[in-house]
């Protein structure tokens, strides 16, 4: 009889626990993605603010494109066949 009790004690307390994570968790997951918001919310605020002078400063040289000529070897051809 004690182990029957001690069954339904452990099914008591799995479906309890089953019951409670469907009530709480929507609200727990919330509470972290408001946490988690708040945290990067905070380190965007904590960078450097953005300055218009240093924007207009910015140059950018790109190295010339180089044109790639047929005539350059990439390699040899090498024919195969397929044995059967």
């Amino acid at each position: 009889m004690a182990f029957l009790k001690t069954i339904l004690i452990i099914l008591l307390v799995y479906y309890l626990l089953k019951f409670l994570a469907k009530l709480f968790a929507p609200k727990i997951l919330n509470y972290a993605a408001k946490k988690t918001e708040s945290h990067f919310r905070e380190a965007f605020d904590n960078q450097r603010p953005f300055n218009q002078e240093e924007d207009e400063s910015v140059i950018i040289n790109k190295k010339p494109s180089r044109k790639k000529n047929d005539s350059e070897k990439v390699g040899e051809y090498i024919d195969f066949e397929e044995l059967d």
